[in-house]
């Protein structure tokens, strides 16, 4: 290799190296207030007591049939996963609903084959289900 070659690699070893180091010296910002707030607790312990923490407010009513669908059904339904009938396959519907919707519908709450119970909302009531499985058809 000619010295101009090697010249070049060590420049570009070097300047490569300058690049990463420029990341880390922000990393190690060693000011108290940078410490401070790396070692800051997380969270904090509620004393009988003392006065409680606001927590977030519950939802004010019962969720849409949309809103169930695009939070825990889609993944599944959208791509086919585990078995799963796609909303845009007609024709992977019509088996369970010849069962009926009341069997359509008790599959879901509680879970058949590769469907888990309730589609993983464990907080959904049966109505929401119902109303995700309504919007499911409609689509």
């Amino acid at each position: 290799m000619s010295a101009k070659g090697i010249f070049l690699r060590r420049l570009a070893v070097s300047a490569v190296t300058a690049l990463f180091m420029m990341g880390t010296a922000h990393a190690a910002d060693m000011s108290e207030e940078a410490i401070a707030e790396r070692i800051a607790p997380v969270g904090s312990v509620y004393l009988d007591g003392e006065a409680p923490v606001e927590t977030a407010a519950a939802p004010s009513g019962p969720r849409t049939g949309d809103s169930v669908y695009n939070t825990y059904c889609m993944a599944c339904h959208a791509t086919g996963a585990a078995g799963a009938p796609k909303v845009s396959d007609p024709a992977a519907w019509e088996p369970r609903l010849a069962q009926g919707r009341d069997t359509l519908n008790k599959h879901a709450i509680e879970g058949f084959n590769g469907m888990p119970a309730r589609g993983t909302c464990m907080d959904c009531s049966d109505d929401e289900i119902v109303a995700a499985i309504d919007h499911m058809l409609s689509l």
